[in-house]
């Protein structure tokens, strides 16, 4: 059996699992800074991931709560993909990185981790960025404080 290390995931899987949408609740806290949350749209915002699988991970997601991606309305639809495009551009600029990996998840079968209310991730990728780390050591390195990259692609926005 080979062993993954993550220790920075033990503070996701201790932690007390909220009641309620954690895609619904932060926006509604109104503390963007505190929450990660570099960009508000009329529809939908940009969220960085707390547990991201590479540096400037972020998700584009609607403000309203649904899993449903069909009944998402022409105006949501529209602003979605456009922040997912806005978000390649201010990673690029913020970030500089090689490529990206853009995709949805639907369903915990598909691998959502939140599986009531869909979100696009956008992750900008680096040639290298799976060197010798992640493939002997089973070690993913985040190189800067989500804090720190947040107010880097903020500036962008």
């Amino acid at each position: 059996m080979d062993t993954l290390w993550a220790p920075w995931r033990i503070d996701y899987i201790l932690q007390q699992k909220q009641d309620g949408c954690i895609f619904c609740d932060k926006p509604n806290e109104h503390d963007d800074e505190h929450n990660l949350i570099p960009y508000r749209g009329e529809t939908c915002y940009i969220i960085m991931n707390y547990y991201p699988y590479n540096n400037g991970h972020i998700m584009v997601v609607p403000y309203r709560h649904t899993n449903d991606l069909t009944s998402l309305g022409t105006d949501e639809n529209m602003e979605m993909m456009n922040l997912v495009s806005k978000s390649i551009e201010v990673l690029k600029k913020a970030l500089n990185p090689h490529g990206f990996n853009i995709g949805m998840n639907l369903g915990s079968v598909a691998g959502a981790g939140v599986k009531d209310h869909l979100h696009f991730h956008v992750v900008p990728r680096w040639n290298g960025d799976m060197n010798f780390m992640p493939v002997i050591g089973h070690t993913k390195v985040i190189s800067e404080a989500l804090e720190e990259t947040c107010k880097k692609i903020k500036a962008f926005f």
